[in-house]
């Protein structure tokens, strides 16, 4: 498949735009830009588009997509019996970095949902993004574009690297500013729970709500048959080809742990002294915004040197801190080194 480069430096590139939400409205894939991460869209309605998007991801077919909108009147054909609290959060973050689970309507097909009653809805912040939707007419489902496990894609040369020639088109425009996936939060049960930790952190939530949980998930492992409420939950996900190790220890233990190792890479903060072998910092560990911001390129760029073993100075888990742990976790398959 020869896939097409669109490049989009803005929304005032509207035939761009119409080419690329020609693509989606005629059943095709189109990898487009987000805040958080490129995303694979396709459109949520169509089961032959959606196909398309697992084939070319080597997705599990277990596991659900998000459905991004582009304003609140989108919002009601996707979902339905939606509670006070999804537009109390609506008004505070969309658009923006959150996705909320409700109950989906009979639009969603059933290869978004994964057999599940639910779906996952966002409301991107990035405007090329909705201008894409908004033009297609269609709540586009969107995972991230890259080859399932990989390290998620946060610009367009990641997503080149990982699926040319598999998709329709890919959208060359800017670098995403958030770096990882949005946060989920589901708000069918009684009590709302957090399943995937992002941007928007707990402590806003619990601001903005009231109460919430934090799913089990977000720091372990699904338990066997569990099924899988929200992406990034169940699979080893966001992995380089190196064998990733996160390691808890201050900034000293953390330099003299790696220095004994050999054939690996340290990834650190800023602050980190005294580190013999190669490393790679990404970020100040007072800034966690930062690590979001640098994580998955950091990653990828353990895959170009080589090396086959990465340790990696585990962040803090609140804050932004708890997404970057969250990701990190699932990188090195819950292989944590406690110092």
């Amino acid at each position: 498949m020869e896939t097409k480069i669109i490049k989009i430096g803005g929304i005032e590139d509207t035939a761009e735009i119409k080419a690329a939400a020609d693509i989606l409205k005629n059943g095709g894939i189109v990898a487009i830009p987000t805040e958080t991460v490129y995303g694979l869209a396709s459109s949520a309605l169509s089961d032959t588009a959606i196909a398309k998007v697992f084939t070319a991801k080597g997705r599990p077919q277990d596991n659900p997509l998000i459905v991004h909108i582009c304003d609140m009147e989108m919002l009601d054909t996707v979902a339905v019996d939606i509670p006070k609290s999804a537009y109390l959060l609506a008004e505070k973050f969309w658009p923006g970095p959150l996705t909320m689970v409700l109950k989906k309507s009979n639009n969603i097909s059933e290869s978004v949902s994964r057999g599940l009653d639910t779906v996952a809805v966002r409301m991107p912040s990035d405007k090329i993004a909705r201008e894409i939707i908004a033009v297609s007419g269609l709540p586009l489902a969107a995972p991230s574009a890259n080859t399932s496990g990989k390290p998620s894609p946060t610009t367009a040369q990641h997503v080149i690297d990982d699926l040319n020639g598999k998709i329709d088109a890919i959208i060359d425009s800017h670098d995403c500013t958030v770096g990882v996936e949005s946060t989920v939060i589901s708000l069918v049960g009684e009590v709302p729970r957090l399943l995937r930790p992002g941007a928007v952190t707990a402590e806003q939530l619990r601001e903005t709500i009231g109460d919430i949980e934090i799913d089990n998930a977000v720091l372990n492992e699904l338990k066997t048959g569990e099924k899988a409420a929200s992406p990034g939950m169940k699979y080893k996900h966001y992995a380089p080809a190196a064998t990733v190790y996160l390691v808890e220890a201050e900034s000293g233990q953390f330099a003299e742990f790696v220095n004994t190792k050999t054939d690996a890479v340290a990834v650190c903060f800023d602050e980190d002294a005294g580190i013999t072998v190669p490393c790679i910092s990404y970020g100040s560990c007072k800034n966690e915004i930062t690590l979001a911001q640098n994580l998955f390129k950091v990653l990828r760029d353990i895959d170009k040197r080589g090396i086959k073993n990465a340790y990696i100075h585990a962040p803090s888990k609140s804050g932004v801190g708890l997404a970057v742990y969250n990701r990190l976790i699932r990188a090195a398959a819950f292989r944590v080194i406690k110092l």
